[in-house]
């Protein structure tokens, strides 16, 4: 395994959890303007329809993935930038 792959994985964890906090408030802020509520709904939610639950469900995988790809390929090239290798 490549020194330059161990030593990124404590930064990598770090950027796994910060994209984590990041995706959640932009999912937050998200659902408020598509449906104008606090709380997305949870799937067990039996007050909701499954419109709503399967809209929140597809909007929240799409933008932790989004949230999650751009932090971890801004990582990746700061990492070269920094040490002229890529991480992985």
């Amino acid at each position: 395994m490549k020194v330059s792959r161990i030593a990124y994985k404590p930064v990598g964890l770090a950027l796994g959890m910060a994209s984590g906090m990041i995706a959640g408030a932009a999912f937050k802020q998200a659902w408020k303007v598509i449906e104008g509520e606090g709380d997305a709904p949870d799937a067990m939610d039996e007050n909701r329809s499954w419109r709503q639950i399967l809209l929140a469900a597809a909007l929240q995988g799409a933008v932790f993935s989004v949230v999650k790809a751009a932090v971890d390929r801004s990582g990746a090239v700061a990492t070269r930038r920094l040490t002229g290798t890529w991480p992985g």
